[in-house]
């Protein structure tokens, strides 16, 4: 177990404390310093009064004195645990030969058991300090042959109070230390956070746009790619159809037209759907319905429950452009006769039903599929199925070869979030 419990305090490491804001342990090592040059100034003129002659006497406060304050420099430049215990080993060989040659150098004996607290462990500095304290008794009974109550009691009680002082300091210190790494932790825990915080915002902008991207593409294949898909077809159907017919077509590719702008207004802006400005979502899908059954002659019927709850303007938004892209499917490639929506109150969930008698599909595996067929659609139930996920919804379908479609869609009543 090593002997040193801490690097010897020196006054020239005074300043670092200040400004360090430690000054207490500063004030505790200047006390300890200007004791000892009084406790040597003392030693020294009572031993010249019981006898010592000066010359003795002034040069063993010389030593003792220069090799205190000159460890202490040393010390403070170094920080050698090695020679500070050497240093003290030293300072206590000194101290025995001054004690020796007069009793009253055991006043220097307060400056040792104030160091054996600084510099040693507690299993030695013990040891040593009572080692100290027998000297101290003894001297007056090799010196005067007796001794009193008083260089008992005395040195007892002021070796207790030093070495208290030494080991409460070096508490100090220990404390100190604690402060300045917890301090160190703090600063270091902040700055962690700074930077996570900062990678925090900057995925969430990246996320942000992702989902706004998504967003807008989706709503860009609802109702702008699918106007343009339904003016393409009447563009086609009105080079076959007579020339009377030819005015009614181009009407509705006008109106289709017009609508298509609406919409691309309104997701730049990204406000509501035109559609459901001022009016329900039933009254919306009345107009889809109508719409559709005029430029396309496919009879519709729309079946909505009474009492159908209030849900948010999310929902609303979800529901609506499903409805868009089926009607639009249904338009481009069913080949339907009958399309019947029905907008219904399932309890806990709001659905919306499409069915049609058209050509259908092979509807197996669809929710599997991860990309658009190599004709380019397949896109617009993907995109349905997402938009209903992100509000707590889903989508079915069902639909044969020959046998017709059915799309149902659904979302809770109160829905976790807004799309």
């Amino acid at each position: 177990m090593p002997i040193l419990r801490t690097p010897l305090p020196s006054p020239d490491d005074s300043s670092t404390h200040r400004r360090g804001g430690d000054r207490v342990s500063w004030a505790i090592r200047l006390g300890q310093s200007i004791i000892t040059v009084v406790l040597v100034v003392i030693a020294a003129i009572r031993a010249v009064a019981d006898g010592t002659p000066v010359p003795w006497a002034l040069a063993l406060s010389l030593i003792f004195a220069g090799w205190y304050f000159g460890g202490l420099i040393l010390a403070g430049r170094t920080r050698d645990p090695v020679l500070a215990i050497w240093w003290l080993a030293g300072l206590a060989l000194i101290w025995v030969g001054t004690v020796a040659v007069s009793a009253e150098f055991v006043w220097l004996a307060f400056p040792l058991w104030l160091l054996a607290g600084f510099i040693l462990t507690l299993r030695w500095a013990i040891p040593f300090s009572v080692i100290i304290l027998i000297v101290v008794i003894a001297a007056p009974l090799l010196h005067a042959g007796s001794t009193t109550y008083a260089n008992v009691i005395g040195p007892l009680v002021g070796g207790v109070f030093a070495f208290g002082i030494a080991r409460g300091y070096l508490e100090l210190v220990r404390d100190g230390r604690e402060r300045k790494r917890l301090i160190a932790s703090l600063v270091t825990a902040q700055e962690e956070t700074a930077q996570l915080q900062d990678e925090l915002a900057r995925t969430q902008r990246e996320s942000g746009a992702g989902i706004e991207r998504v967003r807008v593409s989706r709503d860009i294949h609802d109702t702008v790619a699918q106007a343009l898909s339904s003016i393409g077809i009447l563009a086609r159907s009105a080079q076959t159809t007579s020339p009377d017919q030819v005015g009614i077509t181009l009407g509705q590719i006008d109106q289709l037209a017009r609508d298509g702008l609406v919409d691309a207004r309104r997701i730049v802006n990204a406000m509501t759907p035109a559609e459901l400005e001022g009016s329900a979502l039933g009254d919306a899908l009345r107009r889809m319905l109508s719409r559709l059954q005029n430029e396309t002659g496919i009879r519709t019927d729309l079946h909505i429950d009474d009492g159908l709850p209030a849900v948010s303007m999310g929902a609303e938004v979800a529901l609506l452009r499903t409805a868009q892209s089926a009607l639009a499917n249904i338009r481009a490639h069913a080949d339907a006769t009958r399309v019947v929506v029905t907008l219904a109150d399932a309890g806990d969930s709001i659905r919306l039903d499409i069915v049609d008698d058209g050509a259908g599909f092979d509807a197996t595996g669809w929710n599997a599929r991860s990309s658009a067929r190599s004709d380019g659609s397949g896109y617009g139930l993907r995109a349905m199925r997402s938009r209903l996920r992100e509000l707590g919804g889903d989508l079915d379908v069902e639909s044969a070869p020959g046998d017709g479609a059915a799309l149902s869609a659904s979302l809770p009543i109160a829905a976790p979030r807004e799309a």
